[in-house]
C-alpha cells in the first residue's frame, strides 16, 4: 500500500502481457478507410455492431457507457446501459427516470448525452454525442413486457440512486419494497410500465467510429450534422 500522498497505485499497466514487457499493447487487428464507410452513420454502426456481436465475439457488444452532465455546475456522471434500440432517429436506452436518479436530473437540465461503445476484441470503439428525447409510454411498455418478470417488478422496486441506509436495513429496505411490488401484482402477467421507467433516445449530432492501429496511430472517422432533420452527413477523418 502506498505509504505517501505522492505514490502511485497505478502507473504505466502494462496490458495483456504485463510480465514480459512494460509497453502497452498494439492494436493490429485492422484499418479503417474513407472508401469503406456507408454515407450514413446509422448503417456503418448496424454493419460494425453486427460483426462485432457476430464474427468479433465481443460479449454483450450493446454495453454501452452513457454520459450525462447537469447544468449549470457542468457535472458529470457515467454509467454502463444496454443499446435496445436503434432506430431511423437514434439510439435508445431503456432505465429509471424518476426524481431520484442521476441521470434523470442531468438530462432535465441539460437534455444532451454521450454514449462510448468499447469492442475489445476488435479493436474498436464508437462515439455518439447529441440531444436526448424520452420515449412514449407505449413505446416504453412495448419493450418493458419483454423483459424478464423480475426485472420489471425490480424497475417498480427501485427507487434508483436513493441511499438504502444501513440502520435501517440496508439492501433489507430493497427487498422489502420487492416484495410489496410482487404482492401487488400477484398473478397478473401485464405489468404496466412505471411512468418514471422507460426509453431515452439519443438523437446524435456527432458519430465517431475509432478502429485501432499500431503506435497509437489510429484510424478515426466523424461523422457530424447541424441539422437532426436532415440525412446529409459530413465525413471527416480525425488525427489520432
Amino acid at each position: 500500500m502506498a505509504s505517501t500522498k505522492d505514490s502511485k497505485l497505478i502507473f504505466a499497466p502494462a496490458g495483456a502481457h504485463p510480465t514480459t514487457t512494460t509497453q502497452a499493447d498494439q492494436y493490429t487487428k485492422g484499418r479503417l478507410e474513407r472508401s469503406q464507410l456507408h454515407p450514413n452513420p446509422f448503417t456503418q454502426f448496424h454493419t460494425w455492431f453486427t460483426h462485432a456481436r457476430t464474427n468479433g465475439h465481443v460479449p454483450q457488444p450493446e454495453t454501452v457507457c452513457l454520459s450525462t452532465a447537469s447544468l449549470p455546475s457542468g457535472s458529470i456522471s457515467s454509467r454502463f446501459v444496454y443499446l435496445k434500440e436503434l432506430d431511423a432517429r437514434g439510439f435508445v436506452v431503456y432505465s429509471n427516470w424518476g426524481d431520484t436518479s442521476r441521470k434523470a436530473a442531468d438530462v432535465r437540465s441539460n437534455p444532451r448525452a454521450s454514449l462510448a461503445f468499447w469492442w475489445a476484441e476488435v479493436e474498436r470503439q464508437v462515439r455518439v454525442e447529441g440531444r436526448v428525447e424520452r420515449l412514449s409510454e407505449k413505446e416504453s411498455q412495448a419493450y418493458y413486457d419483454l423483459r424478464a418478470r423480475g426485472s420489471r417488478i425490480g424497475a417498480w422496486a427501485s427507487e434508483q440512486s436513493k441511499v438504502l441506509p444501513e440502520e435501517e436495513g440496508g439492501r433489507e429496505v430493497l427487498e422489502r419494497r420487492v416484495r410489496d411490488v410482487e404482492a401487488r401484482f400477484e398473478g397478473r402477467e401485464e405489468i404496466p410500465v412505471p411512468e418514471f421507467w422507460g426509453g431515452l433516445r439519443l438523437l446524435p449530432e456527432m458519430v465517431e467510429f475509432w478502429q485501432g492501429r499500431e503506435s497509437r496511430l489510429h484510424d478515426r472517422f466523424r461523422y457530424s450534422r447541424s441539422d437532426l432533420d436532415t440525412d446529409e452527413w459530413k465525413i471527416e477523418r480525425l488525427s489520432p
